[in-house]
């Protein structure tokens, strides 16, 4: 089966659309996709008429153009009928965001779908979904436009069996700065199924990370995606729903998925060198840090600070979770020492974390990144911002990526994320150097480096 008709659409049929009520899911994703993206739409209503002036086609063999892709919103029972029609009409491929199949028992009703795609080879995402969200060219989701917080194109696919769960994510990659390359909603996943998608994410060039929610695998499915997920080229970032008994429950009448054995599932992605995210937080750090960087680390840090209690937390929290933080030597703080500036020459705590104190300014903050990039004991630099400092530029940021651009050792910042310091954040994540608003979710970054380990 071919995707890129699906997701890189030039033209769509929306069938199901109201001539009465422009709340209709079908209505909100015409209306979007007719005033707001590059896509050519055509409604479609087996009545005909017309809507906002454009003309109602009443079957999708009516319209006079080929159609890549076909937005189904009608009751579940029509929904063969129109996915026979649309294979017929030469219909590249279909989202199905009718509910109404397996999640409520209706098992016949969906294989009747899936039966009839497979055998014409039509692919198509759902039932029961969102469907597909592409940056700058095609939006099937039936939330208003002016609902949605949408993030920047960039280079992470998330792919969802929730829709709900998707659209959080895509809100909180906005606030993070992070760049969405492809979200896909794929509900009860009838046909298209996860690793399918990332057999096709892996070849997409916009792509560089895949996020992946997952409530539950068929029986046999989980492994094959595993093996799949472990032998891809990119990272693959995958969190799970349904760990508990009552999670399991709550899946099965969501998407009608198999939660299974959560504890089994997660030590065979840590086995096999997979990405696991435990909960949102996880998730955002390691999309953000694994979109930045992708060579695997053994996760030693070094700790640069202008706050001697901001380092101590750095410490406590990379301990946590594992990551030491290695002493420097005296000769190699002598080194540092004799590069900072005259006002912190003699009070700068340099043992690891290092404490270049409230008088630092731009420069020693350079110098001890370029330093700390050049110890072979040091895997990861993780920076501590505080914007405040009267030493410190909106220039840092930037200056500081051209560190890691030579030296070529992970450099991760921690800046406090209000409005009044967007352009020493911006310095950073111009420049490929991911930021986080907390300490806790900065060393997940690193986290995510060191997680992300070949088989």
């Amino acid at each position: 089966m071919k995707f890129r008709a699906l997701f890189r659409p030039k033209t769509m049929a929306v069938i199901g659309v109201s001539l009465r009520n422009d709340q209709h899911p079908a209505n909100v994703v015409f209306n979007k996709n007719h005033l707001r993206y590059p896509v050519k739409v055509f409604p479609v209503n087996s009545k005909g008429g017309s809507l906002h002036g454009e003309a109602v086609f009443k079957n999708v063999a009516d319209i006079p153009h080929k159609v890549d892709l076909a937005v189904i919103a009608v009751q579940a029972e029509q929904v063969p009928e129109i996915l026979a029609q649309c294979i017929e009409s030469g219909v590249e491929g279909a989202a199905v965001i009718s509910g109404g199949f397996a999640e409520i028992g209706r098992n016949d009703l969906q294989q009747a779908l899936v039966s009839m795609a497979r055998k014409d080879h039509f692919p198509f995402i759902g039932p029961n979904c969102l469907g597909i969200y592409a940056p700058a060219t095609v939006d099937t989701f039936f939330l208003p436009i002016e609902r949605m917080v949408r993030p920047e194109q960039g280079n992470v696919a998330v792919v969802s069996q929730s829709g709900g769960i998707l659209v959080d994510q895509m809100l909180k990659f906005k606030e993070e700065g992070i760049g969405l390359s492809l979200g896909v909603s794929i509900g009860n996943k009838a046909m298209i199924r996860e690793i399918d998608l990332l057999k096709y994410l892996e070849k997409d060039p916009a792509t560089k990370v895949m996020a992946f929610y997952v409530e539950g695998f068929a029986r046999g499915e989980g492994r094959d995606f595993v093996l799949a997920a472990s032998r891809c080229r990119k990272p693959v970032i995958v969190i799970k729903s349904g760990k508990t008994a009552g999670g399991g429950r709550a899946v099965a009448s969501h998407t009608a998925s198999l939660a299974g054995d959560y504890e089994v599932f997660s030590q065979v992605l840590a086995q096999m060198g997979v990405v696991e995210a435990k909960d949102e937080l996880e998730l955002i750090s390691f999309c953000e840090a694994l979109s930045c960087y992708q060579v695997p680390i053994e996760g030693r840090m070094g700790i640069i600070t202008g706050s001697g209690g901001h380092g101590a937390m750095a410490v406590d929290v990379c301990s946590s979770h594992g990551l030491p933080v290695p002493p420097l030597t005296v000769p190699k703080q002598e080194n540092i020492r004799t590069d900072l500036s005259r006002s912190i020459k003699k009070i700068a705590s340099l043992g690891n974390p290092l404490d270049l104190t409230g008088s630092a300014i731009d420069e020693d903050f350079v110098t001890a990144a370029r330093h700390l990039s050049t110890l072979p004991e040091i895997d990861c630099v993780l920076m501590l911002l505080l914007p405040y400092l009267p030493g410190i530029t909106a220039d840092l940021g930037a200056r500081l990526s051209s560190i890691y651009e030579k030296a070529g050792k992970p450099l991760i910042a921690y800046v406090p994320h209000v409005e009044k310091f967007r352009m020493l954040i911006e310095g950073f994540e111009l420049n490929g150097v991911p930021v986080s608003h907390s300490i806790e979710a900065a060393v997940l970054m690193a986290e995510a480096l060191r997680r992300r380990q070949p088989c």
